[in-house]
């Protein structure tokens, strides 16, 4: 290798990094004959036989020759070097300066670490949503405020289903239409952002044939940033009319998951909470 070409992948960060991760993979592991070699991990061609691509374009890659790589191209090496989705990230930031389009992952549970951080927050209602804004995990206060989530199937476990579908839920905003439109408009957002659009057309189709409200909704293609805060007002039939101060987050990591905290707007509403929560415990 000349000098100039060493100094070259030097300071290709790319090609350094394409190194670094084919030189952490057993070949032995992959079905490669091990032998005689001077560096450890796969051998330049192999990484391209795993990628289906060419030796030689494999090689420059790694040299910082031939050009920007295309998607798939980027792609097909994350596969064959069994990048992580974060590692496939970087190279994509690295090789086109953008991260890869979404893949949106369906979600149907959470981490006891992530449900510990919902439990702690009581009397806080508090719940973990997809971005097809199923709700995937709760705690006690969203419980006893929002939806007993625990006696629903599974697939009602839909906030979009909830809102147009269920007259208890509609009953307890204190104004449904406001509400129902800010829901649609922030769930095609969300859903959008996370490349969901295939998995919510089911949904969406289903909630057109048994709401009209959501039809019209649909139609307008409002659009708000699924992330924010706000006030909610519920009339609760077991403790009556509770303010709830409302914020977004996005978990960290998990990108097609989001945590919706409703704190009480008072101590006098969050002591009423408190009370509601201990009234269901000892039942």
């Amino acid at each position: 290798m000349s000098l100039a070409t060493a100094n070259k992948e030097t300071t290709n960060k790319l090609g350094a990094f394409l190194r670094d991760r084919r030189m952490r993979l057993d070949p032995a592991a992959l079905g490669f004959a091990t032998g005689r070699r001077r560096t450890p991990g796969l051998r330049r061609e192999e990484v391209a036989q795993r990628a289906n691509i060419s030796p030689t374009w494999y090689t420059w890659l790694e040299q910082g020759r031939g050009g920007a790589p295309s998607a798939d191209v980027l792609n097909r090496i994350a596969t064959g070097l069994m990048l992580t989705e974060p590692e496939r990230e970087h190279l994509f930031m690295l090789g086109l300066g953008r991260p890869p389009e979404v893949r949106y992952k369906n979600v149907d549970s959470v981490t006891p670490r992530l449900q510990r951080v919902l439990d702690a927050l009581d009397p806080s209602p508090a719940i973990i949503k997809t971005a097809t804004w199923d709700v995937v995990a709760w705690n006690r206060a969203a419980a006893a405020m929002l939806t007993d989530y625990s006696k629903l199937p599974r697939e009602q476990r839909n906030i979009l289903r909830l809102m147009f579908g269920n007259p208890r839920v509609r009953d307890a905003q204190d104004d449904w239409r406001s509400v129902a439109r800010f829901v649609v408009a922030s769930f095609r957002a969300d859903a959008t952002r996370a490349g969901a659009g295939a998995e919510i057309t089911q949904l969406v189709e289903e909630l057109c044939r048994i709401s009209p409200e959501f039809e019209a909704l649909w139609r307008d293609n409002d659009v708000v940033p699924p992330h924010g805060e706000g006030l909610k007002r519920l009339r609760h039939p077991e403790i009556g009319r509770i303010e709830l101060e409302f914020s977004v987050f996005a978990v960290d990591g998990r990108p097609e998951l989001g945590m919706i905290v409703y704190n009480p707007a008072t101590q006098a509403d969050a002591e009423r909470i408190q009370s509601l929560i201990a009234s269901r415990a000892a039942k």
